[in-house]
């Protein structure tokens, strides 16, 4: 299998992966209860994979995937205490949206400098995350010359898993476990689900997850890599018509762009928000998940 992972790359390859079609992927997920039957990583492993699927087909290069995303703040702290419960260990890789996002300009940078043309940001952990970093994108292309593209998974499978139409992804239910047990077999173990009349919350298991089928996952994932293939080759295209000569070369740069680009708008994200859904939801305060769920605000 021909090799797209940054990390495991020699030199020499990476040169010519990078020669043939200088488009970097860059992943995002969290590890975080996904039912008694998926690994916690799912969210990240689904990415990667489906990145590296992409990459294989239409080429590009996959960078280290990025475990470490949003949760326990807002919207996030409320879900979690509805469906992981006051669990004394959810094992979770949970950073504040600030740290998120500022590590991504600093991915971004490390994208310029070594000049990709194109950079599809792709997060397999949902909630209002990916339409903040659809905001951040539009708010940074100015200032950065690879020409950017931000989406969770599920927007690279528009016609939706049963081919009905509807593009959406489920969490820990019948299409995230199907897409990884399709990507990393070894992390989805079936015989771990609870009985069908189980009260829950199982860790956050979607009501569905028994429907899950890795053939179905498969598919998915390859109508997901072709869609994102083709989407490189629409950037690669914008950029070379563009030619842009913004770039960001070194840290100041970045810090630049933070402070007076970024951080500004930062209160309005979604992700900010003691509720980014507008529904008026609150943690009690004697939840275990009420410790960082006005973090947004404060930070």
């Amino acid at each position: 299998m021909d090799e797209v992972r940054w990390e495991r790359m020699f030199p020499d390859q990476l040169e010519r992966r990078f020669a043939e079609s200088p488009v970097l992927y860059l992943t995002y997920g969290l590890c975080e209860p996904h039912g008694p039957h998926n690994a916690v990583g799912l969210d990240t492993l689904k990415a990667h994979g489906i990145a590296c699927a992409a990459a294989r087909l239409g080429g590009g290069i996959v960078a280290p995937p990025d475990h470490w995303h949003i949760h326990e703040v807002g919207d996030y702290a409320i879900w979690a205490r509805d469906t992981v419960g006051e669990v004394a260990r959810d094992w979770m890789t949970a950073v504040p949206p600030w740290h998120h996002f500022k590590s991504i300009c600093y991915q971004l940078r490390a994208a310029d400098r070594i000049g990709f043309k194109a950079v599809i940001l792709l997060t397999g952990h949902y909630g209002q995350n990916y339409r903040d970093l659809a905001t951040m994108v539009g708010l940074v292309q100015p200032f950065v010359g690879a020409r950017l593209h931000s989406l969770p998974d599920f927007e690279a499978d528009p016609a939706g898993f049963d081919g009905d139409g509807r593009a959406g992804g489920d969490h820990a239910g019948r299409i995230e476990t199907s897409q990884l047990w399709a990507i990393e077999p070894d992390c989805v173990d079936s015989s771990r689900l609870p009985p069908a009349d189980a009260p829950g919350p199982h860790f956050a298991m979607g009501p569905d997850a028994a429907r899950a089928r890795r053939r179905d996952g498969e598919a998915m994932v390859a109508r997901q890599a072709e869609w994102l293939a083709a989407k490189a080759r629409e950037l690669l295209a914008a950029h070379d018509a563009v030619r842009p000569t913004a770039r960001l070369l070194g840290f100041r740069d970045v810090e630049r762009l933070w402070d007076t680009v970024v951080a500004p708008a930062l209160p309005n994200f979604l992700t900010m928000q003691r509720d980014g859904y507008g529904l008026d939801r609150t943690v009690p305060p004697d939840s275990r998940w009420h410790l960082n769920w006005l973090a947004a605000e404060e930070g």
